[in-house]
């Protein structure tokens, strides 16, 4: 007789149990290990934090040209005493090294340099406020002497707009009245001459006072090679902007007065005025020598008739100052600093900006000053790369 198979007792839940059974325990995990786990959550803060570092720093260069825009009725008498201070603590320190007080040199050397300066606007005044006062009389004469240098171009452009079968109907356009009245002088002489007693005497208490200056500050570092280390940057960057600073207001000087020789030989009305603006427009590289090149250009045709006799002087001066700024300057500063030309164009058009002539005026020994201190500080030496020809 056939006993029936007992089938295997039934396992609790049946096949529920089975589809109940979670896939993750019978998969092998995946997670990466807890040390992996740190490391990526490390690196993910940390370009969290360089973003931030980012925006952050965007906001502080925006609100530090704010600032310097703000500030620069403050900003450039101080910017303008710091470089004349630091050209003339040479000669105050060799007087120091002579016995004679600090006080005494430096009263010396302003009351020289205002003597100078004074003597100079006396002698220029008149011309300047002649030829202001005749620049529209004088922008009447330039046109048609202009039209008979650029006659032939004029011709050619006429015959090219006889074949094109275009023609333009040219009127005259009498040029605004150029005029001042006493008035304006008298509301920006106030201005002026706080300016330049602000100057003189930031001027005069550098020059006395520099030196203590620096040692308070040194006096401040927390050990003494710290101190040590300290004094050498600060008299290094001191003594290299100064050297900076004297050669390339000798340099100017001696074109400005090759400049002024160059028009009296030529019989230019002037000389010595003239010989100034070159002098002052060349601490603005490029742009100074070009924008001097064209007012010479424009000169030689107010007072000559010929076209070649007219052009003479601007064009001797172009060579002039190309033989300055290829030879002269880099054999008497060095190589060391000369500042790519980007970066000086770049730095005229944010300064120019900013703080409109005064900013262009200081913008080349702003960045020659910032470079050779950058040299010596920790952490800019890619600033002063990135500047450097």
């Amino acid at each position: 007789m056939n006993t029936p198979i007992s089938s295997p007792p039934p396992v609790a839940g049946g096949d529920a149990a089975l589809t109940e059974a979670p896939v993750e325990a019978m998969v092998p995990s995946r997670e990466p290990p807890p040390h992996l786990l740190r490391v990526q959550r490390t690196q993910s803060a940390r370009r969290h934090l360089r973003g931030i570092r980012l925006v952050l720093n965007v906001f502080l260069a925006l609100a530090l040209l704010y600032t310097v825009t703000l500030t620069k009725q403050l900003l450039i008498p101080l910017v303008l005493a710091s470089f004349i201070g630091l050209a003339l603590n040479p000669l105050v320190a060799r007087c120091r090294h002579l016995g004679i007080p600090r006080w005494l040199s430096a009263s010396v050397l302003m009351i020289g340099l205002i003597a100078s300066i004074g003597a100079g606007i006396g002698m220029l005044a008149q011309p300047a406020a002649e030829w202001v006062h005749q620049a529209p009389t004088a922008i009447r004469n330039f046109v048609p002497k202009l039209r008979n240098v650029i006659q032939p171009l004029e011709a050619a452009n006429r015959a090219t707009q006889g074949l094109t079968g275009t023609s333009r109907v040219q009127g005259s356009v009498q040029p605004p009245p150029l005029s001042f009245t006493v008035w304006d002088v008298l509301a920006t002489t106030p201005k002026v001459l706080a300016g330049v007693l602000t100057v003189i005497l930031l001027v005069f208490f550098f020059l006395v006072y520099g030196d203590l200056l620096l040692r308070r500050l040194v006096e401040a570092s927390p050990s003494f090679g710290y101190k040590r280390h300290a004094v050498h940057v600060v008299r290094g960057i001191q003594y290299e902007v100064s050297r900076y600073i004297l050669t390339a207001t000798l340099i100017n000087f001696g074109l400005g007065a090759v400049t002024a020789g160059m028009l009296w030989l030529y019989h230019m009305p002037d000389p010595l005025l003239w010989g100034t603006v070159a002098m002052l427009a060349n601490f603005i590289p490029y742009v100074g020598a070009i924008s001097t090149t064209a007012v010479l250009a424009i000169v030689g045709l107010l007072n000559f008739n010929q076209a070649g006799e007219a052009l003479l002087p601007a064009l001797t001066f172009a060579g002039i100052t190309a033989f300055e700024g290829n030879l002269v300057t880099p054999l008497i500063q060095g190589h060391r600093m000369r500042l790519s030309p980007i970066a000086i164009l770049l730095w005229l058009l944010i300064w120019g900006w900013l703080w409109g002539i005064p900013g262009a005026l200081l913008a080349v020994p702003m960045l020659t000053s910032a470079k050779l201190v950058t040299e010596r500080v920790r952490g800019w030496r890619w600033f002063a790369r990135m500047v450097q020809r």
